[in-house]
């Protein structure tokens, strides 16, 4: 769409309040009826030959009036005297009759100040969103257009470790370049295509250079631009979007954060029929009308695929569901490659081991990183970006900005050295948890006076259940040390207690980890297109047997504080080597680490 046959004139306040100005002023010199000289003043001054050239209307009388500073303009209104011609002809004055425009005064006191006021609501409905530059335009679809250049394009080259949703969309591309070679097969291609994965690993890239492989416009709008607070307002937008998509075919419809829009019907909190679900009941019904032979593919987005309505993933609708995951280690490393164009690295810097120690971060998270490390080398005022940067980059996103400036005294900062080497010396003298990386006592982010990195050493999708236990003695390594160390505890530990808990909790209701048995007692958080309607997450077991799942979480947790205090009791001198350590130089490194800790362990021996 061309911007320029696109401009319209953008209302302000300030003109609103002009025109509004100009309306009153007109009225006033027009219709005003200010009284310049009193009735009976007017009629002595006729008497005293003081007035002339009189212009008589039927509410006033104007003409002129001598003075001592000389002639001046007058007006008075005009009373039912029946005498007033015969005192005029007597007093020889002259005057003339004066016919009113009835008419013209109804326009300037009527539709002038009537169409100031729709001005102004036409610029608060724009104001607050409701529809395009005017509220004449309120049903017409908000979908931004974007028809990539040569100087912009986005192409597949632009998007890294998602090879295979790459893989799969190539087929979207072939169809859009050369629709006739599947149309004379009688092959007909997917009629939407929707993207799952977590926030940041790359949908909307993703959608964007299938458009610029394909060379077509790329309408992109989110669901949540749909819906407002005027009833068949969201439907007329899915009418007028699907109208310009198919007037400007071959091309891409991108509906973003889809869920906005299509979650499941029939659980509002509100109750009854509500303008969502009218707005969703008519893309069900543009896309069932759609004829996918006009180059028109329909791509959605959402991390929250569980409460999507049934009938959106039903086949003819969004009948080809596309994952994309968080990436590999080979795959952070490729979207590594392609952020840092651009950017002055130093010769040291290694990409392998920036994404070895990232695990689990999507494509946004490693742009920030790259970001975040960019500008403390400019803030350093260095002329290339080194590891130094990058690893303090990943700090501050894993644990949160570093309060330099936060006071903690000696007693406070003796606990949390102790309390992360218990965390450290747990976690690398038992067999199956993940290696420690590094070990600091600086405070960071909102709450954070110390803190413990642990990676894995390699990108794992499973999870045994005896690494789960070792996670959780590591995790209460701290508040076993405060106890063995100081015969006392603090509360440092309630976010090492909470997420113990949880994985706790997990392997007794999802995993099967436990003496309940093999029974599932809860329904999974995020069940990737599973078909099934989304419900409120209910209890379906007895009261009994939540008294006896409470209990096998507490009998687990039980075990790990045993394992984690039988390690540290064990080991007295690695944990005082390594408080000291900490105390004196606040962050330890693993190379450093290892050198204090020396356990027998697979962690040790991966050192």
């Amino acid at each position: 769409m061309n911007p320029d046959q696109n401009k319209k004139v953008q209302f302000s306040i300030v003109w609103v309040l002009v025109a509004m100005l100009v309306v009153f002023a007109i009225q006033y010199f027009l219709t005003g009826m200010k009284v310049d000289l009193p009735y009976s003043e007017f009629k002595a001054a006729v008497t005293q030959h003081k007035v002339q050239d009189l212009a008589l209307a039927a509410t006033t009388i104007q003409g002129t009036l001598a003075t001592n500073n000389g002639d001046a303009v007058f007006k008075t209104n005009r009373v039912d005297d029946p005498g007033l011609i015969a005192l005029l002809e007597a007093n020889g004055i002259r005057y003339t009759g004066v016919a009113q425009n009835t008419f013209l005064g109804s326009i300037i006191s009527w539709v002038l100040p009537l169409l100031v006021m729709f001005a102004l609501w036409n610029l608060v409905m724009t104001r607050m969103g409701a529809g395009g530059p005017g509220v004449l335009s309120i049903g017409k679809s908000k979908a931004r257009v974007f028809v990539d250049t040569n100087a912009n394009k986005i192409t597949f080259a632009d998007v890294a470790g998602i090879d295979e949703a790459k893989e799969e969309l190539t087929e979207v591309v072939e169809f859009l370049k050369t629709p006739k070679r599947f149309e004379e097969l009688g092959g007909r291609i997917p009629r939407g295509v929707l993207l799952v994965g977590a926030p940041g690993t790359g949908k909307t890239l993703l959608a964007r250079a299938v458009a610029g492989e394909a060379g077509v416009p790329f309408f992109n709008i989110s669901g949540s631009e749909f819906v407002e607070m005027f009833v068949g307002v969201g439907a007329a937008r899915v009418r007028d979007l699907f109208a310009q998509a198919a007037a400007k075919s071959p091309c891409i419809i991108f509906i973003d954060e889809l869920d906005a829009l299509g979650k499941a019907r029939g659980y509002s909190p509100m109750g009854g029929y509500d303008e969502r679900e009218q707005t969703l009941n008519q893309l069900l019904t543009e896309m069932d009308g759609f004829d996918t032979r006009k180059g028109v593919i329909i791509m959605g987005a959402t991390n929250r695929p569980e409460i999507l309505d049934p009938a959106l993933l039903r086949p003819g609708r969004f009948d080809r569901q596309v994952v994309v995951d968080r990436p590999d280690l080979v795959g952070r490393e490729a979207i590594l490659n392609v952020h840092i164009k651009g950017v002055k690295l130093a010769p040291e810097v290694d990409l392998k081991t920036i994404a070895r120690r990232t695990p689990g971060f999507v494509g946004a998270d490693l742009a920030n990183i790259i970001n975040e490390a960019a500008l403390l080398a400019a803030r350093r005022r260095k002329h290339d970006v080194g590891m130094a940067e990058f690893s303090e980059a990943i700090d501050r996103v894993v644990a949160g900005l570093e309060k330099k400036k936060r006071l903690i005294n000696p007693r406070e900062k003796k606990v949390v050295a102790y309390h992360e080497a218990g965390h450290a010396v747990v976690a690398q003298c038992l067999g199956s948890a993940d290696a420690v990386q590094k070990i600091s006592i600086v405070p960071r982010g909102i709450a954070a006076l110390g803190y413990t990195i642990q990676l894995p050493t390699e990108d794992r999708y499973l999870v045994m259940k005896k690494e789960l236990e070792d996670r959780l003695a590591s995790l209460l390594g701290g508040r076993v040390a405060e106890e063995v160390f100081f015969n006392d505890i603090s509360t440092g530990a309630q976010n090492d207690l909470s997420r113990a808990t949880d994985v706790a909790r997990a392997m007794v209701k999802e995993y099967g980890m436990s003496s309940m048995g093999l029974a599932s007692y809860e329904r999974p958080h995020n069940p990737f297109l599973k078909g099934d309607a989304w419900m409120p997450n209910e209890k379906e077991y007895s009261e009994k047997t939540a008294a006896e799942i409470d209990a096998e979480v507490t009998r687990i947790l039980d075990k790990a504080y045993k394992s984690a205090k039988s390690v540290l009791e064990g080991k007295r001198d690695k944990v005082e080597a390594l408080a000291a350590l900490l105390l004196e130089k606040e962050v330890v490194e693993r190379e450093e680490f290892l050198k204090v800790v020396a356990c027998e362990s697979p962690a040790a021996q991966e050192g």
